[in-house]
């Protein structure tokens, strides 16, 4: 990746507010990509401050007087366009994609119709509810993973081989979110890759002992591997890069974002979804594939303001 001007983007940003916290049930996570950013910014010395967002956040921004701020809310609120909304009403800067492509990704179910519209893979899916014929659907897609339709870090997923096992994992996921979708189960490799504007970074091959990649495997377990670069042919490599683009690009997303994707045994790639607001703690994706590169973590957030700042001058 191109060099960066260090002293000139420190010297052009004023006042970062990071805002972290929030209500979703990704609260946990957000605490800590939210104080990993922040602490990297006061090592920066950048001129920075930490929210823990409730209902006062209009009258707690208004008294901060941000320059620019710096989303790490996760989940419902933060990721879906809300947050954003009132950012632009209150036409106070932010890292990462706007109010339509915020919603667009957050959504599974909608992001999944774009691109089967569109021509790019992503796995069969039924939306489910209490009225389901749980059988149908077992018929229709053999194995299948239930996930909520707006929600990340993997929480309330799991995998039903049957249709007595897709119903309890229905009533499982919509404790997360009322909407809840049963997606085809792509039995293969999991690949997670980092985008910042026009640049990717380095494809990075996720691999635990778990049945899938779940809310453990990412942020507790110590034994899930990273593979970093995989084993891909030139000519796949390609493909998946070449995916990748296309997935963040038609939900028009801007700044930094992850694009998670499956390879079937057969070698064809499925869209999983698009993380407009990817993790940044210690077991984090995007961090970890930036440093295979030289890039640390608080280089990798100077590159995400410079592509801010360069967006905001538009």
């Amino acid at each position: 990746m191109r060099t960066i001007n260090k002293e000139e983007i420190i010297g052009n940003l004023g006042h970062v507010i990071v805002l972290m916290g929030g209500d979703s049930t990704e609260r946990e996570i957000s605490l800590l990509s939210g104080q990993a950013v922040y602490d990297s910014l006061q090592r920066l010395g950048i001129n920075s401050s930490l929210i823990d967002v409730c209902d006062t956040i209009v009258a707690d921004l208004n008294q901060a007087k941000p320059d620019l701020v710096f989303n790490m809310l996760h989940g419902k609120g933060g990721e879906d366009g809300t947050i954003q909304g009132m950012l632009e009403i209150m036409k106070v800067p932010y890292t990462g994609s706007g109010v339509l492509s915020s919603a667009l990704a957050m959504d599974k179910v909608v992001s999944k119709l774009l691109w089967q519209k569109i021509g790019l893979g992503t796995a069969d899916f039924v939306t489910l509810n209490a009225k389901t014929d749980w059988q149908s659907v077992i018929e229709k897609l053999g194995q299948a993973v239930v996930k909520p339709v707006s929600g990340g870090s993997s929480l309330g997923i799991a995998i039903a081989k049957n249709a007595s096992s897709l119903e309890q994992n229905y009533k499982e996921a919509v404790k997360f979110d009322s909407a809840v979708m049963a997606e085809k189960c792509i039995e293969g490799k999991e690949y997670s890759v980092g985008i910042l504007g026009d640049q990717l970074l380095p494809l990075i091959q996720l691999r635990t002992k778990r049945e899938f990649f779940d809310y453990d495997a990412k942020y507790v377990d110590e034994d899930t591997e990273i593979i970093c670069p995989p084993k891909l042919s030139a000519q796949k490599k390609e493909e998946l890069q070449d995916l990748v683009r296309a997935a963040y690009e038609s939900l028009s997303c801007k700044g930094l974002a992850r694009v998670d994707v499956m390879q079937d045994e057969a070698g064809k790639f499925y869209l999983l979804e698009v993380n407009t607001v990817p993790g940044m703690t210690s077991h984090s994706f995007v961090p970890m594939s930036a440093q295979r590169i030289g890039i640390d973590f608080d280089e990798l957030l100077l590159r995400i303001l410079e592509v801010e700042m360069a967006d905001n001058k538009k």
